[in-house]
């Protein structure tokens, strides 16, 4: 199980795992806290549906949202340093798409954004998949993707 092996090598580097979700709304975190022991390595994980939730919580600029959106790399990078100084983590991964049904800031249903902070050193993935997936379904495929870009960089270090 890929929760297992990620909660495996934080426990054992003794590192702090945080995330911020906006489409996923939580199923990330859920996800990784299913796995027993998961509070050696999760602290504070946040839902930031909204943009406003980004801004507040996060720190993510106005601007960053009215010039590229909330589903943009440079939105996701804000969200991984809000992410870490808010949750005091040592890495972050962070979300940010369009689930669907329909577009949103012009951008396709099934449109991904993801960000992984590992202290100072930011990756980024973007990841698209067919639009006309179902909500619910695109939901798991985005946590999958997002768990698998974790994995493949905290593997990598």
């Amino acid at each position: 199980m890929l929760e297992g092996k990620i909660g495996q090598f934080l426990r054992e580097r003794k590192l702090i795992l945080s995330t911020s979700e906006s489409c996923t709304g939580g199923l990330v975190s859920s996800r990784l806290i299913d796995v027993a022991g998961s509070s050696d390595y999760i602290t504070l994980n946040f839902v930031t549906y909204a943009n406003e939730a980004k801004e507040r919580i996060l720190g993510v600029q106005h601007e960053t949202l009215v010039k590229h959106g909330a589903v943009s790399e440079e939105c996701v990078i804000e969200m991984a340093k809000g992410t870490l100084k808010a949750a005091r983590a040592d890495v972050a991964l962070c979300t940010s798409g369009v689930a669907g049904p329909g577009a949103s800031e012009n951008k396709p249903a099934g449109t991904l954004w993801i960000a992984v902070a590992v202290g100072k050193n930011i990756y980024t993935k973007r990841v698209q998949f067919e639009s006309s997936i179902e909500r619910i379904e695109m939901k798991k495929l985005f946590a999958d993707a997002a768990l698998e870009f974790l994995w493949e960089m905290l593997s990598a270090m």
